[in-house]
């Protein structure tokens, strides 16, 4: 890889194949209710909790943003959260993004979200100002979606019934590399950190 190439990145929370597994059912369930091709769905295997995104970076950025993140994780330990429910941004009548939902009790993830963004902060990255609202992205109405067919969608999410589809516990911080093609974005691991990992 020469030093130029843009690497387009992001910093996540992995979840668990049984989660991932029930999270796609609903998915599914969706799909058949929305119209045909207004949506575009994220492959099951791509729905990530994402805590920052980096955009495109050179490869002499990599190893900051790795220490930046090996001293986030030596520093929070591993926690748990809940998957439930599912909804829209930014409304039933104007659906952007559908998604299921996470409750944090707790608030370790909105700690482990700040401490991210004050550890990019410090190597150079502009911080999130938008308020952090934890959730999974099952998939993105298309932008030429007619008024009636974004009602639909609306309609569909708003009835779907979606309790507790399991709690997540947290244990790796993980920086992504995501590459771009026609059938979707393609996710692989740059590096994984271990929560409270001393590594």
């Amino acid at each position: 890889m020469s030093e130029s190439q843009l690497l387009r990145t992001f910093v996540a929370l992995p979840l668990s194949s049984e989660v991932l597994a029930r999270v796609a059912d609903i998915q599914r369930g969706l799909q058949r209710r929305c119209p045909e091709y207004s949506v575009k769905w994220v492959k099951p295997e791509s729905i990530h909790l994402t805590l920052f995104f980096l955009g495109e970076i050179t490869q002499a950025r990599v190893e900051p943003v790795k220490a930046a993140m090996a001293a986030v994780a030596r520093n929070v330990a591993p926690f748990t959260f809940d998957v439930q429910g599912v909804g829209v941004f930014p409304d039933s009548r104007r659906p952007r993004v559908i998604w299921v939902g996470l409750n944090d009790p707790g608030g370790a993830l909105a700690l482990l979200h700040r401490a991210v963004n004050e550890a990019l902060a410090q190597v150079g990255f502009t911080p999130e100002t938008r308020s952090f609202s934890p959730h999974l992205t099952l998939g993105r109405v298309q932008r030429r979606a007619q008024p009636d067919v974004l009602h639909r969608i609306g309609k569909a999410v708003s009835q779907a019934e979606v309790g507790h589809l399991g709690q997540e516990h947290a244990l790796d911080l993980v920086l992504f590399r995501s590459i771009l093609k026609p059938a979707g974005a393609e996710y692989s691991r740059l590096a994984t950190f271990g929560l409270k990992s001393m590594i």
